[in-house]
């Protein structure tokens, strides 16, 4: 069976990687995509590698990483390589592939349309969510949502959408590309920290309660916000409630329109989120991708996982796998979930506050005999149980149940 996965990766993480590789861009599509899935951003070739075995013929497409997809459809005579749209690249590949199931892992609606147009042969579309749910069409295109988290499954279905729950897992060949050497950090977050309901206000909490106490090393993007961002992102969100009184006040749209300082507004569909609080902002670093990630990971003691305020009762995202998985131990938040996938405080560290969060990172801290025990049976609780081979087989049923 074919199946072609397409996807997206965050534009700097791109620039990064090349920045990292000079001359890559100037390789085969091959030897790009050989260097973007040894880098082991996102889910790199993790599917590819899970599914080949259960007899899948498997193609994974980052179609918005211009330098290995213009080097495609240059091998591939494509016309003017150099300057065509991507999405139009994306699109050759499909049709070159034929697949029997595309796993759209996207929110471009108008794309999605397009592919199930113009590939016939194309028998189930899968999409994935996470605990934050997008708003986008494309949920109508798709034939089944997979989400690891619960509380999103259940939203879907809500709104009479087809979906299923799928864990996040371990890919197990990262270990072999990591550098196996003393601790170098006490204690680190690795994450984004959007301010906006549904996101990290919790998150924002935790970090800024612990972030003068527990010596935290925290990674996220948004050390790159400056003053200048935050007013900026004051200035929108001060548009975009001085729009909504107005139209609360009855002006008309037409009038609103007019109006310089308020048209700008219109754009936005929620209030525009602020940048990182500032009382974090000494502790943040520059965000980590890929192998480094893994490798601020394994150079950890131990690393803080916080889910969003989008999964109030179920622990399901990437961290809980990403740490065990390389020999961490990791300290996470309270879910009732959480003892189907990991024993509380043998195989992970467990918190349900502040509080006990810094007590237990202390005594941890003071204790690397206990803590390196807790680390090593959850590695080997996740290598066991929580690797992306077990998940292929659960994915590998829900296809074959629905194709």
């Amino acid at each position: 069976m074919n199946l072609l996965k397409i996807t997206t990766c965050y534009p700097s993480y791109v620039k990064d990687l090349y920045c990292k590789h000079p001359g890559l861009e100037k390789k085969s599509f091959a030897e790009q995509k050989t260097v973007f899935d040894y880098d082991a951003f996102g889910w790199a070739d993790y599917w590819s590698h899970a599914l080949t075995p259960l007899g899948y013929r498997v193609s994974e497409i980052s179609y918005n990483v211009p330098e290995m997809q213009r080097a495609w459809a240059k091998e591939n005579s494509l016309p003017d390589p150099a300057g065509i749209d991507l999405k139009e690249i994306a699109l050759a590949q499909i049709r070159q592939f034929n697949p029997d199931v595309l796993w759209f892992d996207d929110t471009n609606a108008d794309l999605l349309k397009r592919i199930r147009d113009e590939v016939p042969s194309i028998k189930l579309v899968l999409g994935w969510v996470g605990s934050a749910i997008p708003r986008s069409d494309v949920w109508q295109h798709i034939d089944l949502i997979l989400s690891c988290s619960p509380e999103s499954v259940q939203c879907m279905k809500d709104n009479g959408f087809p979906a299923a729950h799928l864990h996040h897992g371990f890919e197990s060949r990262i270990n072999e590309r990591l550098i196996d050497r003393p601790k170098r950090i006490d204690f680190s977050f690795i994450g984004q920290l959007v301010r906006g309901s549904h996101y990290h206000l919790h998150r924002e909490k935790m970090l800024e309660a612990l972030a003068g106490s527990a010596r935290i090393e925290i990674f996220s993007p948004s050390a790159d916000y400056d003053w200048k961002h935050y007013l900026q992102a004051c200035i929108k969100a001060t548009n975009y409630e001085l729009r909504d009184a107005l139209i609360k006040l009855g002006l008309s749209d037409a009038l609103l329109k007019s109006l310089p300082v308020v048209k700008t507004a219109y754009k936005y569909d929620a209030r525009p989120l602020l940048p990182v609080n500032a009382r974090l902002k000494p502790f943040i670093k520059p965000p980590v991708f890929g192998l480094d990630m893994y490798q601020v990971i394994r150079d950890s003691a131990m690393t803080l996982n916080i889910h969003a305020d989008s999964s109030p009762l179920f622990a399901s995202n990437m961290r809980l796998f990403e740490t065990t998985g390389v020999g961490t131990c990791l300290i996470t938040d309270w879910k009732d979930n959480l003892p189907e996938l990991f024993e509380p405080d043998k195989e992970v560290v467990v918190y349900k506050n502040a509080e006990e969060c810094l007590e237990k990172v202390r005594w941890l801290l003071d204790h690397a005999k206990e803590r390196e025990e807790i680390a090593k049976a959850g590695q080997m609780r996740t290598l066991r149980e929580h690797t992306f081979s077990r998940r292929a087989v659960i994915l590998d049923e829900m296809i074959k149940t629905r194709i």
